[in-house]
């Protein structure tokens, strides 16, 4: 490979960037790409292949490229499995090759290629089976070493990453001529368009194909026909454009995400856009396919269209050329070479008899076209001959050899169906392209069911019988007119002239030429990263591995980091034809977002450091910081955990807190607690699938608890529901499950019951929320005065709204600590208020604030489960004793057809009880509950688990809750608790309901 002495369109000469590979020094030019820097420099073996490690050259120009991965930088701003093919070059920068050792061109790991024969396709789903005591001392350490490409980074990243949102009407993905032109026909018609493209530059293929195919766009050269466009979207308001931006996933309902790479020295380094879009257009363009022969993987072994981008945008290219083809676009890179001045000694092409403008100007430039040929690479570690054959594998099987330093080769073009398969649409077999390209009829669609996708330029296949500019143009006004037509707006754009030569379609063959492949040592590759063979694809079949999806996993077909862009038609064809069929009836595998790959910076954005879990305060926040308060982390938020005084001991505050709200008056800090409304005409029998119980016949003005289960019957949430008014209910839910219970709710109105009038909202943060709790509630509260709270006017399990010292306020009688109780919700930035007021009143009366520990204490005094205490993901409510908050007469709840399975049912199952110790201990948190005494092997018979234990200030003794196997039946049995110094402690099983059974506290 050599710097052309002329040329390079992007490159500028001027100025010279230095930078390291492997720790040798190099230059380039701004303009090249850390891979057109490395081939100037005579670089070709920059890797080595996953399994055999094999000496591995650049292949491609763009993100599809499989061999050309490193390692950017050194220490804290180390990446690994960088693309060199999209790494823009600039000063200073430092790569390293992976996956060998100890050096790129002396890898020991290259004896896995000698071994080729005994590491066949799923060779290791064999081979790891036995000796079974193996696998833990040998084979997994030895997978585990040998896993993946690049060194994982070890310091944290100093980078900064961004989030970003936007609501536009149309996201066009793919800055070619096709997407500047559905972009500008969008936003002349009023859209608001937002233009990504995923490299730093405008136009696409045309700018390039035009070196050796002179393309005019209306009258104009298609360079100045870009130029033009591209201004024109830049003096529009409605335009944003972004380069180096890919849509890197497309969701439901015109949902896109799209990573920017930001190249500003300062600021942010990504930035991930999440955009909602009312159309979508996919100008993706199309990928190059390579050809399958032996020797295809060599270094200097490349696809035609990257040998031409090198040659013109960075003046990089090989001395002598050979093309490899079986249509007629490689010729383009031909004619291109042959006018950069490079030597293309033969043209080797797979069809019969090639005709047409690009095919007679080659002749015409004296470059000798082989027809009916194909060809094998020969050489060492890169390409220095190639031996051509008849296609059908007659003749000399070393056939004539031609001299050269590279292959150029082309086996078609691919449409990027990524994002269209992404979004839902559905993909039709196009035989003029041999390749799979978007079904019209069948496209993504919203949530009402109407298409929100179009395909534009090759991405949406190509008709053949034009010039692949002018057909990329006629897509791309055909999908604009569609979408503005979904949107109301604009009409049927003018077509635009064009001038290129003419495409021949091309002919599918995918293996070149059979017979001279499998008569030498050099093998024939489609999976270039994960060395799978042709052979790897027919022995998947012959072993049983006939579906698309088991052959990808047993061969690992398309698992590389390009996600089967450059192998995956191949192997299509393959499989089909070792299973005897056509490749429409063997499918493809699922195109899964990201199209390329995110950093996890750019997924976390802000999210990192202080702000991975940003901290979230209550109003009161301050209040309780003055008097001392211990916190305790309870999700996100920062809540007491006791109030120490003077030289009291943690413990000793919680005791003394439990004891003074049992007795006289304690203060809870309450405003964590989720609050979602959920209003509407269908809000109750919405409110009656979520929850276990009757929520529709909840009269306003009172309150009842509910059970929130998962899909699965898992009780996941439970809470008091408020009835608010006829149409409208607040649902009370744990401090961490607020968002989740939210999301839940959101997930089930948008997924299943998307028809029904309902609203909800999350409104934690409107209200501040205090516990008024003890035998002087009451008093306190009728001190503040402005409501009536006695228990006639306000019995338990109701609620009232008024005006309480002044505050507008709501205040709901219901307990979590079995005493009189009431919680107080007042708007939060009135909650100061009110709090100061009742210490105010709540002094004469023995007021004191509590925290989180003795809310547990009293609540599991009263036998009250505490979710993720009781639950852990695989509790239902009837182990808990809940069975009374489960309606007999609804015919329906999320998770009540997985609570009548066999296993939920089964008597066996560990359900709530209390525990006794004797002598009042303390049993262990989450400790097994046990047999007395052990077998004759000296174990101990598991029969269930401590789920929650204190000491009760109340009982003044230990108290403790518990799942265990057939438990409410075992009343009175003696167990054993191990604890970790290998004794026991012994425990009664008991009633969870310690103290007040009756309940007569809470409703006095």
């Amino acid at each position: 490979m050599m710097r052309l002495p002329t040329g390079g369109r992007r490159i500028d000469r001027s100025a010279t960037l230095r930078f390291t590979f492997d720790g040798k020094p190099h230059e380039g030019h701004p303009g090249d790409t850390l891979a057109t820097a490395l081939l100037a420099a005579g670089r070709t073996l920059v890797g080595r292949s996953f399994k055999y490690h094999r000496p591995r050259g650049v292949v491609a120009s763009g993100a599809e490229e499989p061999n050309a991965l490193v390692n950017l930088g050194d220490g804290d701003r180390h990446e690994p499995n960088v693309r060199a093919t999209v790494t823009e070059l600039f000063e200073g920068l430092t790569a390293t090759s992976q996956n060998r050792w100890p050096s790129l061109e002396r890898d020991v790991g290259a004896v896995n290629s000698a071994l080729a024969r005994f590491l066949p396709a799923g060779f290791y789903y064999k081979t790891f089976m036995w000796p079974k005591p193996f696998w833990a001392s040998i084979y997994e350490p030895l997978i585990r070493r040998s896993a993946g490409l690049g060194r994982p980074p070890e310091a944290s990243d100093p980078d900064r990453y961004e989030l970003a949102y936007a609501h536009v009407d149309v996201v066009v993905a793919g800055g070619g001529v096709a997407g500047l032109r559905a972009a500008l026909l969008a936003a002349e018609a009023g859209a608001d368009v937002l233009l990504a493209e995923q490299t730093p530059h405008w136009g696409g293929r045309a700018p390039v194909d035009a070196a050796a195919d002179p393309i005019a766009i209306d009258g104009r050269p298609a360079e100045a026909w870009i130029d033009a466009a591209v201004a024109r979207l830049r003096t529009m308001p409605n335009v944003t454009m972004r380069a180096r931006m890919t849509a890197v996933g497309l969701y439901d309902h015109g949902y896109v995400v799209l990573d920017e790479r930001l190249a500003a020295p300062q600021g942010p380094r990504h930035r991930l856009w999440r955009v909602r879009a009312r159309q979508v257009i996919a100008a993706t363009g199309a990928i190059e396919r390579p050809l399958a022969f032996a020797g295809n993987d060599k270094p200097g072994v490349m696809l035609a269209s990257a040998v031409r981008d090198h040659a013109v945008d960075q003046a990089v290219a090989p001395r002598r050329t050979v093309v490899a083809t079986n249509g007629d676009d490689a010729y383009r890179t031909a004619l291109a070479l042959h006018a950069a001045g490079v030597e293309v000694p033969a043209v080797v092409d797979a069809r019969a008899a090639p005709d047409g403008p690009l095919v007679e100007r080659a002749r015409a430039a004296g470059i000798r076209v082989l027809p009916g040929s194909g060809l094998r690479a020969g050489g060492g570690r890169s390409v220095e001959a190639v031996h051509v054959v008849p296609i059908d594998g007659t003749g000399k099987e070393e056939g004539e050899r031609i001299a050269c330093d590279a292959v150029a080769m082309s086996g078609g073009w691919s449409p990027a169906v990524h994002l269209w398969s992404q979004g839902g649409g559905k993909l039709r077999w196009d035989e003029a392209w041999s390749s799979f390209a978007p079904d019209p009829g069948r496209p993504p669609t919203g949530a009402d069911g109407a298409p929100v996708v179009c395909a534009a330029g090759i991405a949406a296949g190509v008709d053949p019988s034009g010039g692949p500019t002018a057909a990329a143009l006629a897509r791309a006004d055909g999908a604009a007119a569609e979408a503005l037509g979904r949107l109301g707006l604009g009409a049927a754009p003018e077509p635009l002239a064009v001038e290129e030569a003419a495409e021949h379609p091309m002919e599918a063959v995918w293996i070149m030429p059979r017979r001279a492949a499998e008569a030498v040592r050099e093998k024939a590759f489609l999976d270039l990263q994960n060395d799978v063979k042709v052979s790897d694809v027919q022995l998947a079949v012959r072993e049983g591995f006939q579906s698309v999806e088991h052959t990808k996993r047993y061969t690992t077909l398309g698992m590389a980091t390009d996600q089967g862009k450059l192998s995956n038609v191949n192997g299509l064809a393959v499989l089909s034809d070792a299973l005897g069929q056509p490749i429409p009836q063997t499918g493809t595998t699922t195109f899964r977002p990201p199209y390329t790959p995110v950093p996890m910076g750019a997924i976390a954005g802000e999210a990192r450091g202080e702000l991975f879990q940003p901290v979230r305060r209550t109003p009161l926040h301050g209040r309780h910081e003055a008097a001392g308060a211990r916190w305790e982390p309870v999700g996100q938020w920062r809540r007491p955990y006791c109030f120490p005084r003077g030289d009291e001991t943690e413990a000793q505050a919680v005791e003394r807190e439990v004891l003074n709200t049992r007795r006289r008056l304690g203060l809870l800090d309450a405003s964590t607690l989720g609050k979602i409304v959920v209003k509407g005409p269908d809000a109750g029998r919405f409110l009656d699938m979520i929850y276990t119980g009757v929520m529709s016949s909840l009269k306003p003005g009172r309150c009842r608890y509910g059970l929130i289960c998962s899909e699965n019957g898992f009780l996941v949430d439970d809470g008091v529901v408020v009835r608010l008014a006829e149409d409208a209910w607040l649902c009370h839910t744990t401090t961490g499950g607020a968002g989740a219970m939210h999301a839940h709710m959101e997930e089930w109105l948008q997924t299943e019951w998307w028809d029904w009038h309902v609203h909800t909202l999350d409104v934690t943060e409107q209200w501040g929320q205090v516990a008024v709790v003890g035998p002087e509630a009451r008093r306190a509260l009728e001190a503040l005065g402005g409501m009536d709270v006695s228990a006639e006017a306000l019995p338990f399990m109701a609620w009232a709204e008024g005006r309480l010292a002044g505050i507008p306020a709501r205040i709901y009688r219901i307990s979590f600590s079995g005493e009189l109780s009431y919680e107080v919700a007042v708007p939060s930035g009135r909650v100061g208020e009110l709090w100061d007021r009742l210490r105010e009143v709540g002094e004469p009366l023995g007021a004191s604030p509590y925290g989180t520990e003795a809310l547990h204490v009293m609540r599991a005094e009263k036998g009250f489960v505490m979710i993720g205490d009781e639950t852990d993901g695989t509790v239902i409510p009837q182990d808990l004793g809940l069975d009374w908050a489960i309606s007999k007469k609804k015919a329906d709840y999320i998770g009540k057809r997985a609570q009548a399975r066999v296993h939920m049912t089964d008597p066996e199952r560990l359900r709530l009880v209390g525990l006794e110790a004797e002598g009042g201990a303390v049993l262990p948190d989450g400790a097994y509950v046990a047999l007395v005494g052990r077998n004759d092997l000296g174990q101990r018979a598991t029969e269930g688990r401590v789920t929650s234990t204190y000491r009760s200030p109340t009982l003044g003794r230990g108290i403790a809750m518990a799942l265990v196997r057939r438990g409410p039946e075992r009343m009175g049995e003696t167990v054993e608790v191990p604890t970790l110094d290998g004794a026991a402690i012994r425990a009664r099983i008991v009633s969870p309901v310690f103290y007040d059974p009756e309940g007569a506290r809470a409703r006095a």
